[in-house]
Protein backbone atom coordinates (compact mmCIF):
# COMPACT_ATOMS: atom_id res chain seq x y z
CA UNK A 1 0.00 0.00 0.00
CA UNK A 2 2.81 2.24 0.77
CA UNK A 3 3.63 2.89 -2.96
CA UNK A 4 0.57 3.44 -4.09
CA UNK A 5 -0.01 6.38 -1.18
CA UNK A 6 3.26 7.68 -2.50
CA UNK A 7 2.30 7.57 -6.05
CA UNK A 8 -0.88 9.51 -4.79
CA UNK A 9 1.38 12.22 -2.82
CA UNK A 10 3.36 12.62 -6.02
CA UNK A 11 0.30 12.78 -8.36
CA UNK A 12 -1.11 15.57 -6.10
CA UNK A 13 2.11 17.05 -5.47
CA UNK A 14 2.39 17.77 -9.75
CA UNK A 15 -0.96 18.12 -10.36
CA UNK A 16 -1.27 21.22 -7.57
CA UNK A 17 2.81 22.49 -8.00
CA UNK A 18 2.33 22.44 -3.83
CA UNK A 19 3.45 20.41 -0.88
CA UNK A 20 1.63 22.89 1.52
CA UNK A 21 -1.35 21.27 2.85
CA UNK A 22 -3.71 24.01 3.12
CA UNK A 23 -2.57 25.19 -0.39
CA UNK A 24 -3.71 21.26 -1.51
CA UNK A 25 -6.67 21.46 0.47
CA UNK A 26 -7.60 24.97 -1.04
CA UNK A 27 -6.80 24.00 -4.44
CA UNK A 28 -9.08 20.86 -4.29
CA UNK A 29 -12.13 22.86 -2.83
CA UNK A 30 -12.21 21.72 -0.06
CA UNK A 31 -13.53 24.15 2.95
CA UNK A 32 -11.49 24.21 5.75
CA UNK A 33 -12.29 25.80 8.60
CA UNK A 34 -10.13 26.80 11.70
CA UNK A 35 -11.93 26.01 15.10
CA UNK A 36 -11.30 27.44 18.23
CA UNK A 37 -13.58 25.33 19.59
CA UNK A 38 -11.54 22.58 21.18
CA UNK A 39 -8.89 22.14 23.82
CA UNK A 40 -5.04 22.24 22.74
CA UNK A 41 -4.78 18.73 23.79
CA UNK A 42 -8.41 17.77 22.53
CA UNK A 43 -9.86 16.95 18.70
CA UNK A 44 -7.15 17.76 16.19
CA UNK A 45 -9.43 17.95 13.36
CA UNK A 46 -11.55 16.19 11.26
CA UNK A 47 -13.09 15.43 7.71
CA UNK A 48 -16.47 14.46 6.02
CA UNK A 49 -18.06 15.07 2.83
CA UNK A 50 -21.60 16.22 2.98
CA UNK A 51 -23.48 16.89 -0.25
CA UNK A 52 -20.79 16.63 -2.44
CA UNK A 53 -18.79 19.25 -0.37
CA UNK A 54 -15.85 18.19 1.20
CA UNK A 55 -15.02 19.66 4.63
CA UNK A 56 -11.65 19.59 6.68
CA UNK A 57 -11.97 21.25 10.41
CA UNK A 58 -8.17 21.69 12.63
CA UNK A 59 -7.90 22.77 15.78
CA UNK A 60 -6.47 26.12 16.00
CA UNK A 61 -5.40 26.09 19.79
CA UNK A 62 -2.76 23.28 18.67
CA UNK A 63 0.79 24.75 17.74
CA UNK A 64 1.25 25.42 13.63
CA UNK A 65 3.70 22.63 12.98
CA UNK A 66 0.80 19.92 14.51
CA UNK A 67 -2.08 21.50 12.56
CA UNK A 68 0.09 21.42 9.26
CA UNK A 69 0.23 17.74 9.75
CA UNK A 70 -3.33 17.41 10.70
CA UNK A 71 -3.95 18.86 7.35
CA UNK A 72 -1.84 16.73 5.35
CA UNK A 73 -3.47 13.95 7.52
CA UNK A 74 -6.93 14.93 6.69
CA UNK A 75 -6.09 15.95 2.63
CA UNK A 76 -5.00 11.93 3.05
CA UNK A 77 -8.35 10.86 4.50
CA UNK A 78 -10.54 12.48 1.68
CA UNK A 79 -8.20 11.29 -0.90
CA UNK A 80 -7.59 8.06 0.32
CA UNK A 81 -10.94 7.11 2.02
CA UNK A 82 -13.63 8.62 0.05
CA UNK A 83 -15.91 6.04 0.24
CA UNK A 84 -15.94 5.92 3.44
CA UNK A 85 -16.60 9.72 4.56
CA UNK A 86 -19.90 9.46 1.51
CA UNK A 87 -22.87 10.26 3.43
CA UNK A 88 -21.45 12.84 6.50
CA UNK A 89 -19.53 10.17 7.71
CA UNK A 90 -16.87 12.06 9.54
CA UNK A 91 -12.78 10.90 10.45
CA UNK A 92 -12.15 12.35 13.68
CA UNK A 93 -8.39 12.68 14.85
CA UNK A 94 -8.16 13.13 18.62
CA UNK A 95 -4.28 11.11 18.18
CA UNK A 96 -3.04 11.85 14.59
CA UNK A 97 -0.13 9.44 15.32
CA UNK A 98 -2.85 6.58 15.53
CA UNK A 99 -0.87 3.15 14.57
CA UNK A 100 -4.19 0.57 15.41
CA UNK A 101 -6.28 1.91 12.76
CA UNK A 102 -4.96 1.30 9.24
CA UNK A 103 -7.17 4.40 7.60
CA UNK A 104 -5.43 6.47 10.02
CA UNK A 105 -1.84 4.85 9.71
CA UNK A 106 -2.43 5.65 5.50
CA UNK A 107 -3.40 9.22 6.40
CA UNK A 108 -0.11 9.38 8.34
CA UNK A 109 1.78 7.87 5.27
CA UNK A 110 0.06 10.39 2.97
CA UNK A 111 0.70 13.37 4.85
CA UNK A 112 3.93 12.08 6.16
CA UNK A 113 5.42 12.10 1.83
CA UNK A 114 3.12 14.88 0.87
CA UNK A 115 4.56 17.51 3.41
CA UNK A 116 8.30 16.08 3.86
CA UNK A 117 10.75 15.18 0.65
CA UNK A 118 12.48 12.56 0.62
CA UNK A 119 15.62 14.39 -0.69
CA UNK A 120 15.66 16.86 2.11
CA UNK A 121 15.38 14.22 4.63
CA UNK A 122 18.12 12.18 2.74
CA UNK A 123 20.51 15.18 2.78
CA UNK A 124 19.65 15.70 6.16
CA UNK A 125 20.40 12.55 7.35
CA UNK A 126 24.11 12.56 5.80
CA UNK A 127 25.01 15.81 8.08
CA UNK A 128 27.38 15.81 10.91
CA UNK A 129 24.90 16.29 13.57
CA UNK A 130 21.98 13.95 12.21
CA UNK A 131 19.84 11.91 14.69
CA UNK A 132 16.35 11.59 14.23
CA UNK A 133 15.15 14.37 17.12
CA UNK A 134 17.57 17.25 15.34
CA UNK A 135 16.10 15.93 11.39
CA UNK A 136 12.92 16.37 12.44
CA UNK A 137 13.91 19.68 14.20
CA UNK A 138 15.54 20.98 10.87
CA UNK A 139 12.38 20.25 8.68
CA UNK A 140 9.79 21.52 11.70
CA UNK A 141 7.93 18.50 12.18
CA UNK A 142 7.12 17.04 15.14
CA UNK A 143 9.35 14.22 15.96
CA UNK A 144 6.44 11.17 16.38
CA UNK A 145 5.44 12.25 12.90
CA UNK A 146 8.88 11.92 11.44
CA UNK A 147 8.60 8.12 12.26
CA UNK A 148 6.88 7.67 9.56
CA UNK A 149 8.30 9.69 7.14
CA UNK A 150 11.31 7.19 7.42
CA UNK A 151 9.03 3.56 7.21
CA UNK A 152 7.61 5.23 4.16
CA UNK A 153 11.73 5.03 3.09
CA UNK A 154 12.55 2.36 4.10
CA UNK A 155 8.99 0.72 2.86
CA UNK A 156 10.24 1.77 -0.60
CA UNK A 157 13.79 0.70 -0.38
CA UNK A 158 15.58 3.38 1.34
CA UNK A 159 17.98 1.94 4.08
CA UNK A 160 18.42 3.76 6.94
CA UNK A 161 17.94 3.05 10.78
CA UNK A 162 14.19 3.84 12.36
CA UNK A 163 14.99 4.42 15.61
CA UNK A 164 11.22 3.70 16.96
CA UNK A 165 8.94 1.08 15.73
CA UNK A 166 5.90 2.69 14.57
CA UNK A 167 3.34 0.63 17.86
CA UNK A 168 5.85 1.77 20.15
CA UNK A 169 4.08 3.91 23.13
CA UNK A 170 6.50 6.41 21.64
CA UNK A 171 3.85 7.89 19.34
CA UNK A 172 1.31 7.85 21.90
Amino acid sequence: MSDYIFDQVQRFRRRFRTSDPFELLDDMGVVVVASNAYTRNGLRGYCTIMNKTRYVVINQKQPEEEQRVVAGHEAGHLILHKTQLKGGAAMQDFDVYNVSSRLERQANFFAADFLIDDGDVLDLMHSRDADFFNVAKELCIPSPFFAFKLYSMVNRGHSMRVPVDLNSTFLK
